[in-house]
């Protein structure tokens, strides 16, 4: 007899319950590594749950090297671990000058190795090759996940529960309140590599002879807008190869959304984090659409690179160095917190009494580009990792709450490394202190911050 329903009952069975923990931070990019380091570094046992075989999300996953590209002389920092994983890749020779600002480009292979100091100098339980499925319930409160790997379903226990995903997956499968942009909305999805056999003295020249500013970035099939300031700023950017080759036909006439930014011309010949591809349409929470994206991007970026080679000083006999190890997301769910950041708060210096750290005033997102370059800054609130109706749960990264323009600031790395080293050290003293998330003493939070070198005023 043919079964024609469409679902399947899964038999019960009995899952073993392979580890316990104190805190338990599930996603190890930028946001996660630093919500475990800061927990960790509070006295508590802390475990780390990471899908992929190393630590870093976007810095080594993706292949997005730049972490800082926003610097320049005004701006203003909050230091802490976002800024540790800076001078650590520096000291470990895994970073170079970044091309467009004061900081530094962390090679993406380097931070691997990086990443892997941190989590043993700070006795962190590693959990790599893990791919959570399912949070662990008692009521409204969460207790631990479920994770799936090469070793079968395992159940893992947490006294309190970090969600650093980025698409706040244990959050919404919780039953946290969340919201996804719509996908025809959703900021396009990247297929990041690098390219060898670049001739370093040819490239910079053609640099210097056409320099480009942030002001190209508005091309026929965008249209940036800025604070004004912006405009006569160099920019890495890279759009003339791609329009002459849409020209003689090298690119297909549909694909005009090549275009984007370098990041650092090495001394080897090796011309990295090419931002190049952007993939409309991509919803980060979907295999089959991811599937679909990263074929497709990989495509994409061999045109582009037989752009360069024609089109480009230097590039005659440059060659496909790797692909990150997967695309990269800007946008899918965020969790509707206790409170959702707003667009005046990114524009305006938001200021907040449960601040857990500052991030200066850049926006690279939804057709807005603001570079802090006059020494304007706002907070990061505690109380937009605070999601509601489930207990004993933070959600940090990009997925924590806001609107559109806010996220196209918290998105971006050096911020969730601001609002990770919060979540975690806030994790850490609820633990501590007996009290649930939502009755935490900032003021605890703060001072720990401060101990940990944080600027969270």
């Amino acid at each position: 007899m043919t079964d024609i329903s469409n679902s399947y009952t899964e038999p019960a069975r009995t899952i073993d319950i392979v580890h316990r923990t104190d805190v338990l931070v599930v996603g190890s990019g930028p946001g996660g590594l630093a919500a475990a380091l800061a927990a960790a570094r509070c006295g508590v046992a802390v475990t780390l749950v990471e899908r992929f075989g190393c630590f870093g999300g976007n810095l080594t996953v993706v292949g997005v090297e730049g972490f800082a590209w926003y610097r320049h002389e005004q701006t203003v920092e909050a230091h802490g671990i976002g800024w540790e994983f800076e001078q650590r890749a520096k000291a470990m020779g895994a970073a170079v000058p970044e091309s467009q600002s004061l900081s530094y480009e962390i090679d993406s292979e380097g931070f691997k190795l990086v990443a892997d100091r941190l989590v043993e100098e700070a006795g962190i339980h590693a959990m790599l090759h893990r791919l959570f499925v399912a949070p662990i319930m008692d009521g409204d409160r969460i207790t631990g996940i479920i994770v799936e790997s090469k070793a079968g379903r395992e159940a893992i226990l947490a006294k309190r529960v970090i969600d650093a995903t980025g698409d706040a997956d244990v959050a919404h499968r919780a039953g946290v309140p969340t919201i996804k942009t719509p996908v025809e909305q959703m900021q396009a999805a990247s297929v990041m590599f690098h390219l060898a056999g670049v001739d370093k003295k040819a490239f910079l020249a053609g640099v210097r002879a056409d320099p480009q500013t942030y002001k190209d970035w508005s091309t026929g099939e965008w249209e940036i807008e800025t604070s004004g300031k912006e405009d006569a700023m160099f920019s890495p950017f890279l759009a003339k190869p791609f329009a002459q080759a849409i020209r003689d036909g090298v690119i297909p006439k549909h694909l005009n959304t090549i275009a984007g930014t370098w990041g650092a011309m090495h001394d080897s010949g090796e011309l990295t984090y090419m931002n190049l591809v952007h993939l409309a349409g991509c919803d980060g929470t979907d295999p089959d659409s991811l599937t679909k994206f990263e074929i497709e991007g990989r495509r994409q970026a061999m045109l582009a690179i037989e752009a360069l080679q024609r089109y480009t000083p230097g590039c005659g006999a440059a060659r496909l160095r790797n692909f990150g190890m997967t695309i990269g997301i800007r946008d899918t769910r965020k969790i509707i917190a206790a409170y959702n950041m707003t667009e005046s708060d990114v524009r305006n210096e938001a200021r907040f009494d449960d601040s857990v750290g500052i991030y200066p005033e850049f926006i690279d997102g939804y057709g807005v580009l603001i570079i802090p370059t006059t020494g304007r800054y706002m907070h990061v609130p505690y109380r937009a990792m605070l999601p509601q109706r489930v207990k004993n749960l933070l959600v940090t990264g990009r997925a924590i709450g806001g609107d559109r323009i806010a996220h196209a600031a918290t998105r971006n790395m050096a911020c969730c490394a601001v609002a990770g080293q919060g979540a975690g050290i806030a994790a850490a003293l609820s633990l501590k202190t007996g009290r649930e998330f939502d009755a935490i003493d900032i003021r605890l939070v703060q001072a720990e911050l401060a101990r940990q070198g944080v600027r969270y005023l």
